[in-house]
């Protein structure tokens, strides 16, 4: 791998709309060092740790006493679980840039999607619990390694835990941009927790319709939390913006997975992220859906039991651009 991209493609027109989006990172600040300064993160974390003995960290609301160790849908009691700690090259070219995007996948997850690619993590658990003392060690491990940024994978339930372990790296030197890397199924109290903290929020829009919702993400409620959630996000951070070599650094960047036989909720989620947000968001339209998990064994999910056809994606693209969206991510595009 080349030691620096090529400044030629670093900045694509999609990324940069001719300087529009593109900021100086000498004068780039994280915006959780600022609140440290002020004592607002500190204020925050303390706020969120204790709001766990009755929790609402999520759309569930299970307001169960997590401080006490007691665990509701998401199965996560008084520590966060980790399953994994690396450079992640896997990202969009905006967070991967050339030495990786500094990933911290945790475990568990507050949504039940039949077709998880990645529920031995998300509903099996795998992983282990980790003091905040050692989840601040791992962000700044990320940073020593040449990470562009610290991404945080599936937060929706342990924000309190991230803020909590936060204070504690940025006062050890942390000065990453931070990457919020969600399903969408935040509540707005974490999000508002998360104000003046997180840089980059990185949300899926999985589905739109409820019945859709219900029967693949386990979640009727899921499309009106995620239109909560990314529209209190993008009132905070604002399209992303990226430095003079392509690398986010602040903004929402939404992802969808085309999902097959569902075009119809790609075409509102579009529809919606054109006029609710803004056109100029920055759309990572993803076509690389495969069968797994429940998906591709059980009878109830045959219409998303196989990949795309030929025909399907394009489509999908066009839903986007008819709805005037324009920044479009290409890199997990597959060709033939």
């Amino acid at each position: 791998m080349n030691d620096r991209l090529d400044a030629r493609d670093a900045v694509p027109a999609e990324l940069h709309g001719s300087g529009r989006f593109v900021w100086s990172r000498k004068d780039f600040v994280p915006a959780y060092v600022k609140a440290f300064d002020e004592g607002l993160l500190q204020q925050r974390a303390q706020e969120a740790v204790e709001a766990l003995r009755s929790c609402r960290v999520c759309p569930r609301d299970c307001q169960i006493d997590r401080f006490n160790n007691k665990v509701g849908v998401c199965k996560s009691g008084r520590q966060a679980r980790v399953a994994s700690a690396f450079p992640h090259f896997g990202e969009e070219d905006c967070l991967r840039g050339w030495r990786g995007s500094g990933t911290i996948f945790f475990s568990w997850c507050n949504l039940r999607c039949v077709f998880c690619q990645n529920f031995d993590i998300s509903q099996r658990g795998e992983g282990a619990e980790i003091t905040p003392a050692e989840l601040a060690r791992m962000m700044l491990e990320l940073q020593s390694a040449g990470c562009h940024n610290i991404n945080f994978v599936t937060p929706e339930h342990v924000v309190p835990q991230i803020l909590e372990a936060l204070a504690i790296a940025v006062e050890r030197g942390l000065s990453l941009p931070l990457v919020y890397n969600t399903s969408g199924y935040d509540s707005l109290e974490s999000i508002r927790l998360m104000d003046g903290l997180v840089d980059i929020y990185m949300p899926d829009f999985k589905l739109w319709h409820a019945a859709h919702c219900a029967k693949y993400l386990v979640a009727r409620d899921y499309a009106d939390a995620a239109r909560a959630a990314i529209a209190a996000m993008h009132a905070q951070v604002g399209e992303l913006k990226a430095d003079e070599q392509g690398l986010a650094l602040r903004g929402v960047l939404v992802r969808h997975l085309v999902m097959p036989g569902l075009l119809e909720d790609t075409r509102e989620i579009m529809r919606w992220l054109a006029t609710a947000l803004s056109r100029d968001t920055y759309v990572n339209v993803m076509d690389q859906y495969h069968p797994s998990h429940k998906a591709e064994t059980d009878p109830r999910f045959a219409l998303i039991n196989r990949r795309l056809r030929d025909g399907e994606f394009e489509p999908a693209l066009e839903h986007a651009r008819s709805a005037g969206l324009w920044r479009f991510d290409t890199r997990w595009r597959n060709v033939g």
